[in-house]
């Protein structure tokens, strides 16, 4: 089941400008980076009350966000949800006729499980499930 959201990924060409943008000017706080082989991304962390901003880049010019780079240019990337049953909402979301961009779930930041629902079947928005990992202290 969908429980809340837990993080906004934004798409950023120029990673630390980016985070030097959110902290020095908006004061948020930074909790981390991290390279996300398996997404093909390097992740930098901002906990907000009850969510998180995650400002995303290419691992060495390659992957999914380079290419989302590419074509739209920086900006909002997806929103993820959390999920307390990932296995179960992909099932019932399956049967409903939603797509999914891989076959099944993959490991993301933080030891998390997650699949992105294809924007093709949401109305032209990315949307990631994510279970388990570190939820920064919400969900």
């Amino acid at each position: 089941m969908i429980i809340g959201l837990d993080h906004v990924a934004i798409a950023v060409d120029d990673l630390d400008a980016a985070i030097r943008r959110l902290v020095e000017d908006l004061g948020l706080t930074l909790a981390g980076t991290e390279d996300v082989v398996s997404a093909q991304t390097r992740t930098a962390f901002f906990p907000l009350p009850g969510a998180r901003i995650e400002l995303i880049h290419p691992l060495d010019g390659k992957g999914p966000v380079a290419a989302s780079l590419e074509k739209r240019g920086p900006g909002l990337h997806h929103l993820c949800l959390r999920t307390d049953d990932l296995d179960g909402d992909v099932a019932r979301l399956a049967a409903r006729g939603y797509r999914f961009t891989t076959d099944g779930p993959t490991r993301g930041a933080h030891g998390s499980r997650v699949i992105f629902l294809h924007p093709k079947s949401t109305g032209g928005v990315l949307i990631e499930l994510v279970e388990g990992g570190d939820d920064h202290g919400h969900g």
